[in-house]
Order: C-alpha cells, then structure tokens, then sequence
C-alpha cells in the first residue's frame, strides 16, 4: 500500500541491483523546444523531456540496443546508434562536451550535425554499489563453466564456499565478502529463485540463454534486500524484430579428464581397516558429459510483440568409487534439464508487459557395487540407486506502465514450485543400515568388516515439494532533482510434506570404539563406560540410532521501502534509501515459531561524485544494513523431532552386519533433547529474537588511464551485527527460572536465540502459565558474536577495443570471528540445526579466528584475444590462498565430553586450538585456456570451441576432516587432517555452436 500511496520517481540515473532493467541519461545545451527519443531495436519508443539545467533521463528501459536522438521543435539535432544497456548500469548519452551549458555555439555545433557514431564513457557515474555485469557475448568467448556460480566467481571477493557445499542441483556454491555461501540471493528476470529450504542456490537459466548476469558484490539500494552475501542477477534473452534460431553442442570426454588424487587416512588406522591406509581411491572415478542447447527468437507481431525461447539438457554418467567407510562403487546417470521461456509484449509505447517461465531439475538414478578396495575393482551389483529429482519450475509476469515521463508505475508476481524427491527401486524396508563398520571389533568380523545390501540411511516422502509466489509493486515519480522510489517487496513460502524417517526397520546401527574403556562415553546422558558391561574391556561398543521428523511449514518475508535518488548537483548524485523488513516463520498448525514483525530499519546511503564532469573519474561510497530471514530448513524441529542413540556392548556380528549378544549400556539418549515431543512455538524460540543482520561500509573508485584503460579501488568493511543459531544448554535456563521461582516444564528442547547477548524466553510452569524469564549473555556464559570482514580490491581493466579484452584484480582480505553465520565449514554444514556452533557454551571457547570463507590473497585474471576474425583465444586465472585448517578435539586439558559432543571442541589433544592454529591449506590455483574458430566459409555463424579446465591439473584439498578425536579423548580419529574435499581435475570441453 505505500507504493501505491507514494509518487515514486521515474529520474536521476536510477540503477538498481537484481532489476532488469536500466536507463539512459545525459546533458544537453539547453535550447526551448528540446525532447529526447529513445528508440528500441524492438520498436519501443519513448520521448522524455528536458530539464532547465539541460538534463534529461529515462529509467526503466529493457536491456537491449538502442538509439537516442535530440530533437528540437520536432526535428532532429543529432542522433547516436547503437547504445547498448548493460542491466542496472545507466548509460550517459550526452550531447554536448559541456553538461548544462546554455551555448548558443553548443547548439549551432550540435545542429550541424545530425548523426553521430555512439561513444558512451567508460566509467558509470550513475551507481553507488558494486558490481560486475557479463554480457552474452562475453560469456560465449571466456573459458567458463556453464553455471551462474562459474561467471559469478569473475568477481572481486567471491570464492568457493568452503566446504564443498553445492546447491539443489549440484552446482558448487560461492561465498561472497567471507559470508556463508547460504546467505546469496538467486534472481531470474527481477523473481526471487532462492532456494526456500536451505538457501543452496537457486534456479538458473540455460547458459546460452543468459543475456547479461550481474554480480553484485554490495552496496545495493533499498529496493532489495535479503541478502548479506551476494547476488546473481540473471536476466534472459528476449525476442526482437528479427528471428534468430541456432544451438549448441559440448561435450566432455573421459579420456581427457585426468584423475584425481587418492586420499588417505591421515592419522593412523580404524579397528577394521579396509586397504590398509587407503580411504578413498578417487584415481578411480570417471565420467563425461554432453550438453544440447537450442533456441529461437524473434517478433510474433513486429515492433509489439516478440518471442524467445531455449531448452538445455545436460547429461552426465560416470561411476564415483566412495570411501572405504561406504565400501560402494556409485554408477551414475544424472541429466539436468532446463528450459526457457519469454514473452514481450509492447502494448503500447506507455505499457510493456513481460512473461517469463523457466525450470531447472537435476534427476540421477544408477545402481551400486560393492567393492574391492585392495584389487580396486568392482566386486558385485548390490542395489539400485536412489532416484533422485531436484528443482523445480517458476513462472512471472512483470507489468511496467510509464504513466507520464516523471511517473512510472512496475508490478512483478510470479511463483516457483522445487521438489526434494530420493526414493531406492531396490529398498529394502526390512533390512538395517550400517554405519561405522570400520570401527567393528575384528576379534568378531575376522578382520574384515561385516555390512549388508542397504544403502539407504533415511527416506522422504516423496511429495515433498517448496512453493513460493513473490510479489513487487513500486512507483517512482521524478521531483525536480529528486527521486523517490517506494514499494513493496513480499516473499511467501509453503513447504509441504517434509517426512523425513531413518531407513529400513525404523533405525541404523552404528558401531563405535573408544581407547579408553573405562571412561563414560556420554556420562551427561547417563552413558557409562563400556568396560562397565559385558564384553566392553576392549573398547567396541555399538549405538541403535533413530531419527524422524515431519509436517509442513510456512514463511512469509515482507519489505516496504523507500528511497531519494538526490542529484545534488551535475557531479554529486546521492542515494538515500529506508526499507523495514519483516519475517514469519510458522509450523505445521500455522503457529509462529520465529516471528520478527516489529520495525526492522534498514537504512541505506551512497554517493557517486563524477570529480572531473566527464565519466572518466569516480570517487563512490556506501553505507548500509541488511537483513537475512531463516530458510524453512531449521524450523524442522517446530513441529517435532527424534533424534536418539541407544548404547550397548556386543559379542558378536550377524551376518547382515547387526550386532549381536547385546548388553545395553543405556536407554535412547539425545544431547538436544530430541524425544518426539511436539514443541508450544512459544518454546521455540527467543521472545527477544532479532533478525540476521550485518552492516556494510564501501569506498571506492574508479578512473580512465588513458583512452584504452580503467583502474580502481574499493574498501570494504562488513560487520555481522546479529546471529541467529540453536541453543540447547536448557539446564542453565531451567536453572535461572527456578531462581524466579518458576518451575520450567520444557526442559527437552532446544531455542533458537541470537547468541552473544542478552536473550528472553518464554517459560512455562506446571500449571501452564507463561512467563518471561531474561538471560544475560554472563548467564549464558557466551562471548559476544562476531564475524568481521575488511577487504581490499583492486582492478586494471583494458575494455574491449575490437581486438582484445582483458581486466586482473587483487584481493586482500579477512574474515575472522566466532561465527560464520549460518554455515560452519570446519564440519562442513551449511546452518540451521546441522550447525555445533552456539549449541553449549563450552563449544565456543576458543572459537574465535579466521572463520572458513578467509582467504587473505586472491588473484583474478580473465579476457580473450581476437587473433584474426575467425581465431580468438581466451583464459582465465584464479589464485586464492588457502583457508584455515581446524582441529577439533575433546575439551580441556584433560580432554573431557561435558556436553557430549565427542570431538566437537576448539581443544586439539589436550591444547587450545582456535580456527587456523593448526595452519593453513595450500593456494587453490588455477588457469583455464580456451580457443575459438568462427571460419569466414559460415559467415562466422559456425563455431568450434576447445576448452581446458585447470590446465596445470592442481587438486588442491579444500576441507580437511577436522576432528581430531574418535570414540573418547585418549582416541585417536584416523581420519583428522585427510582431505574431504578437493580442487576438481583437468578436464576438456570441446565445443560446436551454430547461430543464425
């Protein structure tokens, strides 16, 4: 309603993050009479007037080519072609060498003249954020992988999340300015594609599909929120006044992919050790992939209505032999199928209408072998693969109406629908998962592990799916020097059927061995040690494990905002901006369990100062806050959970791999008080919960070196100003209540709470009466929250002159603190209740260091060559030093479990080992090459293209296992410092393309 109540501004050199649109703006020689025309290659065609001062604007145009000519009584003064909009960059079409001069010989030079070749600065003074914008042709031409992440990585201060962490559909995601790489935002064509349940990326379009992708990098305005990381902005190609069709072929062979290193354990052996100490043979997977593409676009009617679409499939198959721990070989066939859709159509020169549809699945499906670690070879077929499907499919409609030349009216709604789908042909219900078989005692397997045919851990309801609408209004109204935006911005999610159930008979058994027997394992949870019991002396116990969860879930994200696009004079343009965001989450009976309503001001400031008047000097700035919900995910325990371990001893293993002649050391135990019980909301969570939130200070600039290059800097300070995380130290609260003289009967369960401060929740006593009872962060007994980023960037720039295209950037940086937000890399999880951080306060202790997305250096380098017309070669280098190593352990000196948590302390053997006292990982390096042949016999419309990943074939450990400790203190974890994670391999992409 506030967009609605508001005149918001069409003017000044509006250029806003995650739009898809931009504009054109500039200075004329100020005459009576005067108007600009902007002409679109689809027909479009806008008039706008002249200002006293001899400015003139035109916001929220498509991206696409245009002209714009002076027109002066209707005729035409001058006109400059092919002016092409790169999204939320304006562009500064000028005529005149002098801004807002009133020259009577400015307009006798302009009048003699009445078409000029376009020739825009270089340099966009219309922006106070960051950003990196790549446009289709220049994605066509760099050595790339064909993901929205791949380009993204393009950008100063992106990296590889570490962790390994990928998204829905399998693309590795990234962190942004040392945030998690959950806290990005995805949008398609102006629509929110985030992933709703864990912010694990988001749909994209097919690569060949992608007519620019903006990296924004920080500094956005008001319209847009959250985020605290990055986004990527994609926005699709469009029909125009000429059809176009054509596709392409890549493919990826296996004999040209070279292997990836082995890995071993690092720290000795388990009990029952496979191949000696071999843990994973990754020398022995394999694969090759294809991807088909094709498109077509063109007018339906000229000049008003035009068409586009795309299709993509991906194909991939291959075999990934899994660790010894597994003792599977997974062959594999998975196919990504995506497709594209939009319609434009120009009602009229005043009312444009978009319609967008895209999908992005990932379905896999295979079978499985048990393997022969020591011949390494396949051994026998033990059961088909899970099926899995993964994505979904979004549709949109956009609506934009230019009222008057100072008044323009936008509307977005589109919904989006993803699906978690895993389900085994061959499940066997009956049959009990295995875990932990290495750890058997092999006085009973002979030395060789026992295990069965299950492979399934835990089963879905297979009509698990995410729906999401989002909804945008916004007016603008241009005021003399002023613009002032406002709107709305309302997010809505429903998660539907999230069954989640531990496999076969209702539980797995895990096996577990300790060093020192006569220890209790978890003595909080009344677990005693196994020598305690029979058949224990030696240290081999196992645990019956059960988890399930279930019901469905809802969020709703609201924003209103506004926002004063002030040009304070022809060289200073200011930005000041307010949005109050807010956000519900509830369970299954709608009840909210996390609800952040009450105003959350983000206020939002910037400057561009054009210090020369001519776009070849920039000095920029920004100052702001932003606010990030939860994703559906962690709100999985507001409608209850199990999550128990049953302790015994045994004398013996089944032949199914089941332990036997059990002696029970326990009954169902679980650290987080995770029985089953269905919460009160109330119980849930902090009464005094704030949103996720950091602030964010920029400092840049940018400058032309000539006529052929553009340098720069920029300053960045991000600061995490509130943490949202689970907390499950109840026994304190119990206690603090019980000093009120208030008896807490909700003694299992876990809250979340903003950890570092001061938290209030609501306690309820055995009548069933509610009160507030506070803890301070002294009771608590936390340090403050804190993640703390600083960066320094750097770029040289040489624009494309016809010839070549080249820009190198530098990076230093820091992240450090206790938190990195809603991921934790050290155990490779991506946040919500998967996170050990802020559970106990003894987890925290000596938590405080580089968090896992600090890397301190980072070298890019990309660009492309044009040999001839027809060969152009083309690289891109990326060297990032490496991240923090952890070695998590028992806690103390004495190396005790108070909280058990097993290994889960910042102790290493007995010593403090805060994040990287325990070194760093090597540099990540890497320089893809790729080559060009657009032969003159096809009209250059015939492409053939090699590409070549990783060149010098780096495998880099990106995560290394971080616990130092197995069973108990005085136990050592064979696998502490072996990497789970590494650089990917050499591989080839050859390439044939046809465009017409």
């Amino acid at each position: 309603m506030l967009a609605m109540g508001l005149l918001v501004a069409l003017g000044a050199n509006t250029a806003h993050a995650q739009s898809t649109t931009s504009s054109i703006f500039g200075h004329v020689p100020v005459q009576s009479g005067e108007t600009v025309t902007i002409r679109s290659g689809t027909g479009l065609t806008r008039t706008v007037s002249v200002d006293s001062q001899g400015r003139y604007n035109a916001p929220q145009l498509p991206i696409g080519t245009y002209s714009v000519t002076l027109m002066r009584d209707g005729k035409t003064v001058q006109t400059r072609d092919n002016v092409m909009l790169q999204v939320g960059v304006g562009a500064d079409v000028s005529f005149s060498g002098a801004p807002a001069e009133a020259s009577a010989a400015n307009a006798k030079q302009l009048s003699a003249v009445s078409v000029t070749a376009n020739s825009l600065p270089p340099i966009d003074v219309s922006s106070v954020d960051s950003r990196t914008v790549l446009t289709a042709d220049q994605l066509a031409k760099l050595p790339l992988g064909h993901t929205a992440e791949a380009v993204a990585l393009l950008a100063p201060a992106t990296n590889l999340g570490a962790g390994g962490a990928a998204s829905t559909t399998g693309e590795p995601l990234i962190s942004f300015g040392g945030s998690s790489s959950t806290e990005n935002a995805y949008y398609l064509n102006g629509f929110n594609t985030t992933d709703p349940n864990l912010s694990e990326g988001g749909i994209t379009l097919p690569y060949g599909s992608i007519d620019q992708e903006e990296v924004y990098t920080g500094g956005y305005s008001a319209q847009y929120g959250r985020s605290d990381g990055g986004v990527l902005n994609m926005i699709g190609k469009s029909g125009t006044n000429e059809w176009h069709f054509g596709g392409q072929y890549l493919y990826e062979p296996s004999s040209m992919l070279a292997s990836q290193n082995n890995t071993y354990y690092a720290n000795g052996l388990p009990p029952s050790p496979v191949a000696g100490n071999l843990y994973d043979p990754n020398s022995k997977n394999n694969s090759w992939s294809s991807v088909y593409d094709l498109y077509v676009g063109g007018p339906l009617i000229k000049d008003r209505l035009f068409f586009f679409a795309s299709a993509e499939m991906a194909n991939t198959q291959g075999n990934t032999v899994n660790s010894v721990a597994s003792g599977t070989d997974s062959h594999y066939k998975n196919t990504v199928p995506k497709w594209y859709a939009k319609v434009n159509w120009n009602i009229t020169d005043s009312n444009l209408l978009e319609l967008t549809g895209a999908s992005e699945k990932s379905e896999s499906s295979g079978s499985v072998y048990n393997y022969d670690y020591n011949n390494l070879s396949d051994s026998s077929f033990k059961s088909y693969a899970n099926n899995t499907k993964h994505g979904g499919d979004m549709w949109s409609a956009k609506f934009t109406s230019y009222i008057t030349d100072k008044l323009t009216l936008t509307a977005l709604y589109g919904s989006m629908k993803t699906r978690s789908y895993s389900e085994s042909p061959s499940y066997d219900s009956d049959l009990t998962y295995i875990g932990g078989y290495t750890q058997q005692n092999p006085a009973l397997n002979g030395g060789t592990p026992i295990t069965n045919g299950q492979t399934v851990s835990e089963i879905t309801n297979p009509g698990m799916n995410f729906v999401s609408t989002n909804l945008r209004v916004a007016l603008t109204y241009a005021l003399g020097n002023h613009t002032i935006t406002a709107g709305i911005d309302n997010l809505r999610t429903a998660a539907r059927d999230q069954d989640e159930l531990t496999s076969g008979p209702g539980y797995q058994w895990i096996y577990g061995y300790t060093a020192t027997p006569n220890v209790p394992i978890a003595p909080s949870l009344g677990v005693g040690a196994p020598a305690s019991y029979p058949n224990g002396a030696t240290g081999y116990y196992a645990y019956k494990y059960i988890f399930n969860q279930g019901g469905n879930l809802f969020s709703s994200e609201r924003a209103e905002y506004i926002e004063d696009q002030w040009q304070v004079s022809d060289r200073w343009l200011v930005s000041i901006g307010l949005r109050n965001d807010g956000f519900t989450n509830t369970n299954a009976s709608a009840s909210p369990y996390m609800n952040q309503t009450k105003p959350q001001w983000a206020p939002r400031l910037g400057f561009s100062w054009d210090v020369f008047g001519d776009s070849t000097f920039k000095v920029f700035g920004n100052a702001g806050r932003y606010y990030l919900g939860s994703p559906i995910a962690p709100g999985d325990p507001a409608n209850g959970y199990v999550a128990t371990s049953q302790y015994y001893t045994y004398s013996g293993i089944a032949a199914d791999g089941t332990p036997t002649g059990l002696t029970q050391m326990s009954q169902p135990v679980s650290p987080n008080g995770a029985y089953g019980q269905t919460p009160d909301p109330r119980t849930m969570t902090a009464t005094s919960l704030k949103a996720m939130d950091q602030d964010e200070f920029m400092l840049g600039f940018s400058k032309t070196a000539g006529p052929n290059w553009i340098y720069g800097a920029k300053l960045t300070q991000r600061i995490l100003r509130h943490v949202i995380d689970d907390w499950c130290d109840v026994g304190t609260l119990v206690n603090k209540a019980a000093s009120e003289g208030i008896t807490d009967v909700n003694t299992d369960t876990c809250y979340y709470i903003n950890p570092g401060e001061a938290n209030t929740f609501a306690v309820q006593d055995t009548s069933g009466a509610f009160h507030s009872v506070t803890m301070s962060n002294a009771d608590m007994q936390f340090p403050h929250a804190v993640r703390r980023y600083y960066g320094l960037e750097a770029f040289l720039e040489h624009p494309f002159d016809g010839k070549w295209y080249g820009k190198v950037s530098y990076t230093f940086s820091r992240s450090y603190g206790n938190s990195e937000g809603q991921g934790e890399s050290d155990i490779r999880a991506t946040g919500g209740t998967q996170n050990v951080d802020w559970d106990f306060p003894q987890v925290m202790v000596y938590a405080n260091g580089p968090q896992g997305n600090d890397h301190t250096n980072v070298i890019k380098a990309y660009g492309y060559y044009a040999i001839t017309p027809e060969w152009l070669v083309s690289a891109n280098l990326n060297l990032t030093s490496g991240g923090p190593k952890y070695c998590l352990g028992y806690y103390g000196p004495d190396q005790t479990d108070p909280i058990d948590y097993g290994s889960s302390y910042h102790w290493c053997n007995g010593q403090p080992s805060p994040p990287g006292a325990a070194g760093r990982l090597p540099w990540m390096k890497e320089l893809d090459l790729g080559i060009h042949y657009r032969p003159a016999f096809a009209d250059h419309k015939l492409a053939f293209s090699v590409d070549v990943f990783n060149v010098f074939n780096g495998q880099a450990p990106l995560n290394l296992d971080a616990n130092y400790n197995g069973g108990s203190g005085g136990t050592p974890n064979p696998l502490y410092g072996t990497p789970m994670v590494l650089q990917q391999p050499r591989y080839v992409r050859l390439g044939l393309t046809y465009d017409y």
